[in-house]
């Protein structure tokens, strides 16, 4: 049976960057734009032609960029009151834009018509009219968004739906029925969908915010009672709690519901295209995002590891690759042996021949966890912890000692330098580094002693440092965690150090991080075997 297709209208360019925090540049619009075509959306609202000179340069350089999915709409108000359509600068400046689709808004409560636009309920109807007939003679599709639709509908339901028959009588091809204060609960978009169908003949569309949480529940609902476009942004960017979120809204409909939202060989590169659009908007995507987020299909307790391991959907409502994710065990304190038989399948481990020893590893691991240690965000030094019980690795160099100097002077800026002493295979390295603080001293001082043995270390940095305190109550003899993130020219890795003394801790990391890239390094072939005697100090947690 054929499925019926809704009509996915993205505004992340528009809507989308009224988010606080989200600044996009035309380059990141166009990037973006281009983007959010390739998941097949039906159109990609490219901004206000009438408000910025940036917004009007997206509209001339989109253009230039063939897209194979979506049309370019563009935004913008109904005509001003007592203005003629054609000499009104907003739709002027949406003709000039040169978008294919105009999607143009206007009052439907008349506390707003009455207070913000301080006309009559009359001129109102003629300008929303007005504005939809003159966009469509100049040849543009043309959608109407009813502005605070359902607060219009509860306050003067007969002057709501006034305001969409005098866009329907302008020649509108979708009604969007706008719920701006995303205030309304799903019963009540059902109840008004239903009148409104019976009310118009034109197709109706459905545009929420998520101000109580229920923006992708309403879309999904308005659509069931017969809504065929659905307007929103990708992640759910938008003002104040954001819009409905395009990356949940799009599989609930096509995956579950039976609808035909994006062309079926394109859903699985909405996890892709969510992650690109959170990258160049510079936003952290959070973990916990439906469908597409790192920890969506994720999984920590033993008892859900292993029935997954039977069967992925005891605990996942769909499997991951739909939508372009993947799966994920994590060892933790919560872990039983499944997990860890997942993660070293994952990590190219064989612990079928190791049974004995994967219970040994598994206590290990809940003893450092225990001790503050966290390895679900610091897989390489999991990495490295099960291949040392394993003797598949041994530590590439031996710390002799160091010392840190600490030196300020009057008003200056505190001075940090390292000096260290190192064993690299049969030789002593001793050798000093200064750097922007203890740790970072450490660092270079690392770096320094062992770039003349390993010199592809030079392009091993150093991107991420965070320091969290275990147990606050203890001020300042608590015991700190050290997370780091590392990276080179094909991959990034974090590891981890725990102790009560920050230095202690964040040398721990330093030192994961260093034998990460060497191991990785050796299994590339890029060097011959590392070799030192096994150090069982060098495991993590040891002080």
């Amino acid at each position: 049976m054929k499925r019926k297709k809704i009509t996915i209208y993205d505004t992340t360019l528009r809507d989308g960057t009224q988010g606080e925090g989200i600044s996009l540049s035309l380059e990141d619009k166009l990037k973006i734009a281009a983007k959010i075509d390739s998941l097949g959306v039906d159109y990609i609202e490219g901004g206000w032609p009438g408000s910025n000179p940036k917004d009007m340069e997206f509209f001339k350089r989109i253009q230039e960029i063939p897209l194979k999915y979506a049309k370019i709409s563009a935004f913008g108000s109904t005509r001003k009151a007592n203005t003629a359509p054609e000499k009104d600068k907003n739709l002027q400046a949406i003709v000039a834009s040169g978008a294919q689709v105009a999607c143009i808004f206007g009052k439907s409560w008349d506390f707003h018509v009455e207070v913000a636009l301080r006309t009559t309920l009359e001129e109102n109807l003629r300008m929303i009219e007005d504005s939809v007939r003159f966009l469509k003679e100049q040849g543009l599709e043309v959608f109407y968004d009813a502005e605070h639709f359902f607060d219009g509908y509860k306050n003067n339901p007969q002057y709501a739906l006034e305001c969409l028959k005098a866009a329907e009588r302008g020649g509108a091809e979708v009604l969007v029925l706008c719920e701006t204060n995303g205030g309304a609960l799903p019963s009540e978009i059902v109840k008004v969908m239903g009148v409104v169908s019976a009310e118009v003949k034109v197709p109706l569309g459905i545009h929420t915010h998520n101000d109580s949480d229920l923006a992708v529940a309403n879309s999904i609902l308005a659509v069931e009672a017969g809504a065929v476009q659905v307007q929103g942004t990708m992640n759910g960017f938008g003002e104040r709690c954001g819009n409905a979120n395009l990356c949940s809204v799009i599989p609930n409909l096509q995956l579950k519901a039976g609808y035909l939202c994006i062309p079926e060989d394109r859903i699985s590169s909405l996890t892709e295209v969510s992650r690109y659009v959170s990258e160049i908007a510079n936003q952290v995507q959070p973990n916990n995002q439906p469908f597409v987020g790192t920890s969506a299909f994720t999984h920590k307790a033993g008892i859900h590891a292993s029935a997954v391991l039977k069967a992925a959907d005891t605990y996942e409502h769909i499997s991951p690759e739909l939508v372009g994710n993947k799966r994920r065990i994590l060892v933790s304190e919560l872990s039983g042996t499944s997990n860890l038989i997942y993660k070293a399948r994952e990590l190219g481990i064989d612990l079928s021949s190791a049974n004995g020893q994967t219970r040994e590893i598994i206590e290990r691991i809940k003893t450092l966890e225990n001790e503050g240690f966290q390895f679900e965000s610091a897989e390489a030094s999991l990495e490295l912890l099960m291949r040392k019980a394993l003797k598949e690795y041994n530590p590439s160099f031996k710390l002799e000692g160091f010392k840190l100097i600490l030196e300020k002077q009057g008003n200056e800026e505190i001075v940090s330098e390292a000096v260290m002493k190192l064993k690299v295979k049969d030789s002593i390295v001793h050798t000093a580094a200064e750097g922007n603080g203890p740790v970072n001293a450490l660092d270079n001082c690392l770096r320094k002693a062992l770039e003349g043995t390993y010199p592809f270390l030079a392009g091993v940095h150093l991107t991420d440092y965070k320091v969290r305190v275990l147990d606050e109550e203890d001020g300042t003899e608590a015991d700190v965690r050290v997370l780091i993130e590392s990276r080179d020219a094909k991959s990034s890795w974090t590891t981890v150090g725990v102790s009560e003394n920050i230095i202690e801790a964040s040398w721990q990391a330093l030192v994961d991080s260093i034998d990460y890239a060497l191991y990785k390094y050796q299994k590339e072939g890029q060097v011959e075997s590392l070799s030192s005697q096994p150090d069982v100090k060098a495991l993590p947690g040891s002080r």
